[in-house]
């Protein structure tokens, strides 16, 4: 007889303890599901970050026209690229329809470029491929290009590193806090998902480079 009321006595806890369990998940999942629920501010910056990476749609312009028109805006960001696309003979390949992302160097890392090689400022990419080879200057700039429009959803990794292969063949590494690692040097992307008719720019504050100097 006791052990048949011990039984019960046990029954009955668990049953209790089943029942306060299931009360305590229906009351947090009415809290989250109602108007009153506030989101944190981690939710909120994890969902900005995540909508900021995600794909933009296309842009009505090239990425040869971006480019051009953002040498004359008030602040030039591209001068540099665009007379060393230019100068390489690229300027049409990213006027076409076939779709690129482009890794865009600012006209300041175009600028630490010539002092760090100290090539005549007047005429940098004539002296880099003086001084390099002839077709440096071309190799370099398609070793900031990879097929394909690649938004930063595709591009950085959420956790270790990102391999981009470049219309070079040479390839870098993207690493989740936006570093580059180049064959000859490091870099950041700091703009990300300009979005062209056909590709996609992002914008880096070094030339990176597929050899080392």
């Amino acid at each position: 007889m006791k052990n048949l009321n011990l039984k019960r006595a046990l029954n009955l806890r668990s049953l209790t303890l089943v029942a306060i369990f299931a009360v305590a998940l229906f009351a947090v999942s009415c809290d989250k599901a109602s108007d009153d629920y506030v989101p944190t501010q981690a939710e909120l910056e994890t969902k900005s970050a995540e909508k900021s990476k995600a794909a933009p749609k296309k842009g009505d312009a090239t990425i040869a026209e971006i480019v051009v028109a953002s040498t004359e805006a008030s602040e030039p960001q591209f001068t540099l690229l665009l007379a060393a696309l230019e100068y390489a003979g690229l300027t049409d390949v990213f006027a076409g329809g076939d779709q690129y992302t482009v890794f865009a160097p600012t006209d300041q890392a175009f600028i630490d470029l010539v002092v760090a090689t100290g090539v005549d400022p007047n005429d940098p990419f004539t002296a880099i491929d003086a001084a390099l080879g002839e077709g440096t200057v071309a190799n370099v700039l398609l070793y900031h290009v990879t097929d394909g429009r690649r938004a930063a959803n595709s591009v950085v990794p959420k956790n270790g590193t990102r391999t981009i292969e470049t219309l070079l063949g040479a390839t870098f590494d993207v690493n989740p806090d936006l570093s580059i690692d180049a064959v000859g040097n490091s870099a950041n992307i700091i703009g990300a998902n300009i979005s062209a008719s056909n590709g996609i720019i992002h914008v880096i504050d070094t030339v990176i480079l597929p050899v080392e100097l």
